[in-house]
């Protein structure tokens, strides 16, 4: 089903709450640039626990709803400026673009720096645990990115900014797991490097 029939269902007062609920599951599931789990506690860190309180689910529904929109109205305008370009003869995006279509897997429309503070601090609580000690460098490196932004709460001097957009440019280099290099989208966004 599409994520406007889930939509319609989560503001249905007459099917039971539980059912709404899950259907509102169903939305995040078709819209989670966070991923699932990270998106949901997003959600209910802006709206309340909305699997109790039905004005905390309508308040998610709707912050989701206005990310989507906001994406949709970005991805309409980059095929605008794509078909524009390849009228006059650029084929390709050039490397610096923005792209959208790959930015929807990480980028919260509408306030993308707390969803991104939000998500490091998820993964740092539930993922990094699983995954040290470790000896890689790569996710050593990666969890230091992650502390160091999450102790400025993402707030970095422009001199410290460089160098983490150095240790991020080469990360991006070196990762070869998505979830992975969905963290150091996270780290960009926020401490203001994209």
């Amino acid at each position: 089903m599409s994520f406007g029939t889930f939509a319609r269902r989560v503001r249905d007062p007459a099917l039971p709450y539980r059912w709404r609920v899950s259907a509102f599951r169903s939305c995040v599931q078709l819209h989670r640039p966070l991923g699932f789990e990270a998106t949901l506690s997003f959600l209910e860190s802006q709206a309340g626990r909305f699997q109790l309180d039905e004005a905390a689910l309508l308040r998610a529904l709707d912050i989701v709803e206005s990310s989507r929109a906001a994406l949709q109205v970005e991805l309409r305008a980059y095929a605008t400026r794509r078909r524009e370009a390849k009228r006059r003869g650029r084929r390709s995006p050039r490397a610096g673009d923005s792209n959208p279509n790959l930015q929807a897997r990480w980028y919260w429309y509408g306030a993308p720096r707390e969803a991104a503070l939000h998500a490091l601090r998820f993964w740092h609580r539930r993922r990094l645990p699983l995954l040290m000690p470790s000896t890689d460098p790569v996710l050593l490196e990666i969890g230091s990115c992650v502390s160091e932004c999450l102790d400025s709460g993402g707030v970095v001097t422009a001199a410290r900014r460089e160098v983490l957009a150095v240790r991020v440019s080469e990360l991006d280099q070196r990762v070869c797991s998505w979830d992975l290099l969905v963290v150091v989208r996270h780290i960009e966004v926020a401490s203001g490097l994209r």
